[in-house]
């Protein structure tokens, strides 16, 4: 198995989630290292804050807007509001794509050498950018970078997966899910997973979440 030394880890390190995993079953878990860069973080934005249906239809008309249905940064800033409206995206998403289309496009972002920059780096790389805030970046490198050791404190999935698992009165805070999962390094991108699988063991894994 490709992740049973993460788990063999995870389960000698902390007893309450060698349970959830347990529960959970087999792991999963696998980046889209298919997937350009580019491609990451456009489907990324568009689907903040829509439902999984939803956002897929809309990203699937966007990619439809550009060859081969693969947005690039260059072919994006040629496109008129009025087209990236008509496919269902909103003003405030048109700004966030455009700000980070110039960004790759003057070099600002450097897209294609973020798989080289440490975890830290490719946060302050995206988040550089309007409408990309740490959460986000971190499903970057999550699911596109397949980086080992991220645990996304902001995320309310993980907050209530780890208040279930420890049988807390109140959702944790994000400073305590970080001292709760300080122990699950360096596979806290691992751990992570289970506890999303833990709410929702029928889902499939939140790649373009």
């Amino acid at each position: 198995m490709a992740h049973q030394g993460a788990i063999n880890h995870l389960r000698k390190a902390d007893p309450k989630l060698a349970a959830v995993i347990d529960a959970v079953g087999r792991c999963t878990f696998e980046p889209a290292e298919h997937m350009p860069h580019f491609v990451a973080i456009t489907r990324s934005i568009v689907f903040q804050q829509l439902s999984g249906k939803a956002a897929s239809t809309i990203y699937g008309r966007f990619a439809g807007l550009f060859a081969d249905a693969t947005p690039l940064a260059h072919k994006l800033l040629e496109l008129h509001d009025e087209q990236l409206r008509a496919v269902g995206l909103s003003r405030q998403k048109i700004r966030y794509l455009r700000d980070l289309s110039g960004r790759v496009h003057s070099g600002d972002v450097p897209l294609e050498k973020l798989h080289e920059l440490s975890d830290e780096e490719v946060i302050a790389a995206l988040t550089s950018v309007k409408g990309i805030g740490r959460w986000t970046a971190q499903m970057f490198l999550m699911f596109r970078l397949g980086r080992p050791d991220v645990l996304p404190e902001l995320d309310l999935g993980i907050q209530k997966g780890v208040q279930r698992a420890y049988h807390m009165r109140k959702l944790p805070t994000p400073k305590r899910v970080l001292e709760v999962g300080a122990k699950w390094a360096p596979y806290r991108t691992v751990a992570s997973w289970y506890l999303w699988r833990s709410l929702d063991p029928t889902a499939e894994n939140r790649q373009g979440k």
